[in-house]
């Protein structure tokens, strides 16, 4: 059955073709996929396969475990590599900075994943003197993308591999090739639900996620938060400590950057922080459903959010929105290397200097407030502010303000009245 004709044909010039290549390296996470192509590789390429597999924050997989799995189904070598570090501190911060949001509440952990996979994979694959990188995106998802793009970018030697859009097996065929091939799955015919993982968030898809009019079954879905009715009955305060836009310490303790997005994860799940029920438009063309876990960003960008706008004027937040979702919806894009973003991310950078402050956010039933905030450079006077008597605001400038504020508005009106049509 796995040997039917697919009808996939390759057009593109970095594609990887037959008899052309002698090693290949394999993004490898151990599980049904990439198992099977691992195998797969081998048998219709008959090259030699290196794997790598990076940790990233992912809660659920046993890296050792994963590699002697690879050595078993025949990689030639195998390489695990602790990149948590380096994906918090080059990454996600730029996400915080950015209030990373992507139609709604996505706060981007899978394309922002592939980034440092992508940069991770050129490396390897030079010191390896790999001439082929492969990878377990499917052909309708923006993931095929984004890996290919940025490979081929950082790297235009390389050729790529994507056996999915290769071969015609669907979950019942990998299984089945599975069996013949002795590699073991934990899998099953009944593993409805595609998930990806790291630090930043969980995304969920398949079953009933796919369909809109359907109710998705979170107790069935939730990796890491807990459904609101299982959530405490008390609210929980917590206090960030910010520099220049990044997170530097969680509740009067100094921490790395990936210590405290693994803490904030904790126990925003803890409260049902950071779910996401959001039909997107995909990079390919198509509308989707997923199921998104991102209880740490949704802290932690809820807080930078308040702080910034605090520091900033009311023209810098205005503009800052825009280029915020501009920065999102080009990191969704598989545009990490296009100029624009970079000229986008200086702009962020540069606003994020004044960045600096504590902030007291209280979590309850799935929500995240802001509750109080402090800063040297707040922009918040207390005596201009205040409603009392002695304010340093000379209220004596605000009929004149107001005639010459309004005077645009009211010669409009007089010349044409729209109150009339």
């Amino acid at each position: 059955m796995h040997n039917k004709e697919s009808g996939y044909k390759k057009v593109a010039s970095y594609e990887a073709r037959k008899g052309e290549f002698k090693k290949c390296l394999l993004l490898y996470s151990g599980g049904l996929d990439t198992s099977v192509m691992l195998k797969w590789i081998q048998e219709q390429y008959d090259c030699e396969v290196i794997t790598l597999t990076l940790d990233i924050g992912q809660q659920v997989d046993d890296l050792h475990a994963i590699e002697q799995k690879a050595k078993k189904l025949g990689a030639v070598k195998t390489i695990t590599y602790d990149a948590r570090v380096d994906f918090a501190n080059l990454l996600l911060s730029q996400a915080i900075k950015a209030n990373a949001d992507y139609q709604g509440g996505y706060a981007l952990s899978t394309p922002l994943g592939r980034v440092v996979i992508s940069q991770l994979a050129v490396k390897f694959a030079k010191e390896n003197d790999c001439q082929v990188v492969a990878h377990g995106a499917t052909g309708k998802g923006n993931d095929q993308v984004r890996f290919e793009s940025y490979i081929t970018t950082l790297d235009p030697s390389l050729k790529i591999l994507a056996p999915v859009r290769e071969w015609s097996m669907g979950r019942e065929e990998e299984l089945a090739y599975a069996t013949e091939h002795g590699i073991p799955v934990s899998q099953t015919s009944d593993s409805t639900y595609s998930k990806d993982e790291n630090m930043w968030g969980i995304t969920s898809e398949g079953a009933e996620i796919e369909h809109p009019n359907l109710v998705p079954k979170l107790n069935k879905i939730l990796s890491w938060c807990s459904p609101i009715e299982k959530t405490p009955d008390k609210p929980e305060r917590l206090v960030i400590e910010f520099d220049q836009g990044i997170p530097v310490g969680l509740n009067g303790t100094k921490m790395p950057l990936h210590d405290i997005i693994t803490e904030a994860n904790s126990i925003g799940a803890r409260h049902g922080v950071g779910v996401v029920n959001l039909v997107e438009d995909r990079l390919v063309g198509l509308k989707v459903r997923g199921i998104y876990e991102n209880p740490g960003a949704t802290i932690l960008i809820a807080a930078h959010k308040k702080l910034e706008q605090l520091v900033s004027t009311r023209v810098e937040n205005e503009l800052k929105g825009f280029i915020d979702t501009k920065w999102a919806y080009m990191v969704y894009a598989a545009e990490w290397y296009e100029p624009t973003l970079h000229h986008l991310t200086a702009y962020i950078d540069d606003q994020n200097k004044k960045v600096t402050g504590k902030v007291t956010v209280e979590l309850f039933k799935g929500n995240v407030t802001v509750i109080c905030l402090d800063s040297p450079y707040s922009l918040f006077d207390h005596s201009l502010a205040t409603f009392n008597s002695d304010e340093s605001f000379n209220q004596n400038a605000s009929a004149g303000f107001i005639e010459i504020y309004t005077l645009a508005q009211k010669t409009a009106r007089e010349a044409y009245d729209y109150d009339k049509e």
